[in-house]
């Protein structure tokens, strides 16, 4: 027995409610639909559907086996289609939402070697450190950072993130490095303002947390580049992902602090509807984006 062929049919006797639709669809004979059927419900030991003379209908064991079996027909056909003629069929307009510094910083050289490689391929890139709403906003996939919270979307993680923080050598020689996150003086605390101090109790987030809750003369911002410049500047310390501070950190013109508290590393995410069915277009994205940045990578090099 054919195990992919007898899910198959299966699968499409439940979708049509119909035997001889189902042999239709499948082009083959009824009774060999019948059989498969006959053979799955033999072999799993319970009844799949409750015949009538007009309809069949799913029993509730039906209804359980239905969703394995389009899980497992969805993989194998995933599979096929990876493994297919990719690059000669990805095509189209890819609409793609990604966070600001991120893109600025790394997204460009990707884009453009993307180009390159699949030049059927149009993108469209909207950059936003908001989360957008992925299907109501007809985006193929959303480049995000962070910990994310369960939800109906797909999510494929690109890269560890790594949050350090840290200030300008000018900064440390005239305030002194500080020895435990009590130390540090809230009013020179450069506030990144999407960020969410509250998902850790680590020691360093708690006292971060506060100093965002009492800190009014400090200098908040929704972008982290600029949060940079004024630490480089020596109006503070910062706490950003190594994606944004690795080249400040490599040239010397900012200096970690407090290394010995390790904070929970954060990840980049691919966020897109659903498994099934991907267009050519975002599966060669996807994969292009998945082995881009290197493990570790490029930006922890500092």
């Amino acid at each position: 027995m054919d195990r992919l062929d007898t899910m198959k049919a299966f699968a499409a006797v439940a979708d049509l409610g119909s035997f001889t639709k189902a042999a239709e669809k499948l082009e083959t004979s009824n009774q060999l639909v019948s059989k498969y059927v006959s053979q799955l419900e033999e072999q799993l030991g319970v009844r799949l559907f409750n015949r009538t003379t007009r309809r069949v209908h799913l029993t509730q064991e039906g209804e359980q086996c239905l969703q394995h079996a389009m899980h497992i027909l969805e993989s194998v056909h995933d599979m096929e289609s990876h493994f297919g003629e990719l690059q000669s069929t990805a095509k189209g307009l890819l609409q793609i939402s990604a966070p600001v510094s991120f893109s600025t910083l790394h997204l460009a050289p990707l884009i453009r070697d993307f180009k390159k490689q699949y030049p059927e391929v149009g993108v469209n890139l909207e950059l936003s450190d908001r989360k957008a709403d992925v299907i109501e906003e007809g985006f193929d996939v959303a480049l995000r950072i962070g910990h994310l919270k369960s939800s109906s979307l797909i999510a494929k993680k690109i890269a560890p993130v790594r949050l350090v923080l840290c200030a300008a050598p000018s900064y440390i020689e005239k305030y002194g490095a500080p020895t435990h996150p009590e130390e540090l003086n809230s009013s020179h605390f450069l506030r990144y303002s999407y960020m969410d101090y509250s998902v850790s109790e680590n020691p360093l987030m708690k006292v971060l947390r506060a100093n965002s809750n009492t800190n009014q003369s400090g200098l908040t911002a929704n972008n982290g580049e600029i949060l940079m410049a004024a630490a480089i500047a020596g109006e503070g310390y910062i706490l950003q992902p190594t994606f944004i501070v690795g080249e400040a950190l490599k040239q010397g013109k900012l200096k970690t602090m407090l290394n010995d508290i390790e904070l929970e590393t954060m990840g980049l995410y691919a966020v897109y509807p659903h498994r099934k069915l991907l267009a050519p277009k975002l599966r060669a994205f996807l994969d292009f984006l998945g082995s881009y940045f290197g493990e570790p990578p490029y930006w922890d090099d500092y």
